[in-house]
């Protein structure tokens, strides 16, 4: 039985999150945040264009988005919005030299300063604030 390389492991071992850290986990759910963003984003512009086709056009549309499925939708937009927000700060933060650390001398193994507790608390607060964000929304959606 051949062993499998642990550089060739594809998508899986890019997305496993014990082997690289949660920087990586942070890299993968930004990217992904941001696809699912500009997927809402063209739905958007599409739902917003159903307003051409009049009153009746409008309403049988958001009769679709006034669903439990609709308003999970929205929850997971609201998630999705927070932590790429969050996220984004916090990368930009970093490429502008705040929290990064003092270079340090490039000694085997080579630990990166920017990678110190400062992001890592701020990538746990991105993702704290994502699903305090989200379930505000379900409680607003779903509320009586």
């Amino acid at each position: 039985m051949a062993k499998v390389d642990e550089n060739k492991e594809g998508i899986k071992g890019m997305a496993n999150p014990t082997r690289y850290g949660i920087e990586r986990f942070a890299y993968l759910l930004m990217r992904l945040t941001g696809l699912g963003l500009l997927a809402y984003f063209v739905a958007h512009i599409y739902e917003t264009s159903l307003i051409l086709q009049g009153k009746v056009g409008w309403t049988e549309f958001l009769e679709l988005t006034q669903t439990t499925e609709g308003h999970i939708i929205l929850a997971l937009v609201i998630g999705m919005s927070v932590f790429h927000t969050v996220n984004g700060i916090r990368v930009m933060l970093g490429h502008g030299g705040i929290g990064v650390g003092k270079p340090a001398r490039p000694d085997y193994p080579y630990p990166a300063q920017s990678q110190n507790a400062k992001h890592k608390i701020s990538i746990y607060s991105a993702i704290v604030l994502a699903a305090i964000a989200m379930m505000y929304g379900l409680a607003v959606m779903f509320g009586e």
